[in-house]
């Protein structure tokens, strides 16, 4: 499975059970780059999408369990450490700064081998500077 996140500065994904934040181009070009791909999320992040659902979004609340390899996953409020030996790719979209946060992605990058082999950066909807990493091992 391929998993997406969001990310502040400080790796946080959320606080007091909410997002950090959203934006609508990012949803685009999540949209845009799994076309064709089965996209899994639950039910929490589903509701960002409100409106722009896709016929390849899948929503479960045990998403991460069902995924198979080359799937999407969309995270914000789960932990992935638990499904590393699954993961293919990791693709995490940086807000650039820094939020309250009190719950932080939980899979050590550079501790468990991971490489950074793409960035790139873009102007989003809310944000001036949005970066994409793309992690592999």
């Amino acid at each position: 499975m391929i998993i997406m996140t969001c990310l502040d500065d400080n790796g946080a994904m959320m606080f007091n059970k909410r997002r950090q934040s959203q934006d609508r181009i990012l949803r685009q070009r999540i949209l845009t780059q799994t076309a064709g791909s089965k996209l899994w999320m639950n039910s929490y992040s589903a509701k960002q999408f409100e409106g722009e659902i896709a016929e390849n979004m899948a929503i479960d609340e045990d998403f991460m369990d069902k995924a198979q390899p080359g799937d999407f996953c969309f995270i914000e409020n789960s932990s992935p450490a638990a499904y590393e030996e699954k993961i293919e790719q990791i693709i995490v979209y940086k807000w650039n700064r820094k939020y309250p946060g009190d719950f932080y992605f939980d899979v050590s990058l550079e501790e468990h081998g991971w490489k950074c082999k793409e960035t790139e950066e873009f102007v989003g909807h809310s944000h001036e500077k949005i970066t994409k990493e793309v992690y592999e091992k």
